[in-house]
């Protein structure tokens, strides 16, 4: 049910719209709350985030994550979705102005969503035990492009599961969730250390295969239909020296060309739909 802004809910600034009202004041404390969750530490602390675009919050909200406050621009919204067709503790109107402070996007399409923070722990993600597992590693990733399409390819391939591993960035960067067109919340992510993420990885006994240029073995030559985890570093530095000494077996792509390495996520997909391609 849309929100009807009034001063009871402290929405300053607000003018008549089709029959409802509407923030139009870039000083309303609401939108000024809003836009502070662009910064990281902000996120941490209020345990909130944003997530822009009405894909990407039906993702979230397919996956348990309903949204807290939803923002709604009937101007730049594509006519086929209804903010009533999503699920919020509250919805609120705003001109394209206040739409365009809020949002993070080039071309917003009048849809933005603030959520609880979903928790990322190991202890979190349940196997499957009737199939082998398949779960993606990455170590020091940088960059929310990166990050973002290989959770698509993870969403695509069926992976049980992201491992994180001393991020570099925060993988609620709004432009994780951008770039990854919502899968942030369709894959089961954790965070974790390298120490952690090995141990959960032996627990349940999940071969481990790190990619490096140095491997001597192709990794199309692996038999990859057991329970594994494709570890993958980036393309500046690789993996480091645990990732390497602790895997079951070290795997390169070829490279033909006057480069060694490719594209974080380009190296995952290849890697894990190989290892999609031997299960079916």
């Amino acid at each position: 049910m849309l929100a009807i802004c009034s001063g009871e809910l402290g929405f300053a600034g607000c003018a008549e719209h089709d029959d409802m009202k509407t923030i139009n004041s870039l000083q309303n404390p609401l939108i000024k709350e809003t836009v502070k969750l662009r910064k990281p530490s902000e996120r941490r602390k209020r345990s909130e985030i944003l997530v822009e675009g009405y894909q990407e919050i039906k993702l979230a909200q397919n996956s348990g994550h309903s949204a807290q406050q939803l923002f709604y621009c009937a101007e730049y919204a594509d006519k086929r979705h209804s903010p009533d067709s999503l699920l919020s503790q509250e919805t609120i109107l705003v001109s394209e102005e206040v739409f365009d402070k809020i949002s993070y996007r080039d071309n917003p399409d009048g849809f933005l969503a603030v959520i609880s923070r979903p928790e990322n722990y190991l202890a979190g993600i349940k196997l499957n035990k009737d199939k082998p597992a398949l779960i993606i590693v990455l170590e020091s990733v940088e960059k929310p492009g990166n990050l973002g399409a290989i959770l698509r390819t993870a969403d695509a391939a069926g992976v049980d599961a992201l491992i994180v591993c001393d991020a570099q960035t925060d993988i609620y960067n709004p432009n994780v969730i951008r770039s990854s067109l919502g899968t942030l919340f369709s894959v089961p992510v954790a965070i974790a250390s390298n120490s952690e993420a090995l141990s959960w990885l032996k627990e349940n006994k999940i071969n481990i295969l790190s990619a490096t240029p140095a491997a001597n073995d192709i990794y199309s030559n692996e038999d990859m239909t057991n329970a594994l985890a494709i570890v993958v570093g980036t393309e500046h530095d690789g993996l480091s020296a645990f990732w390497l000494n602790n895997a079951d077996k070290q795997i390169k792509l070829p490279m033909l060309g006057k480069i060694d390495s490719l594209n974080a996520s380009v190296s995952t997909a290849i890697l894990t739909y190989e290892a999609l391609r031997q299960r079916i």
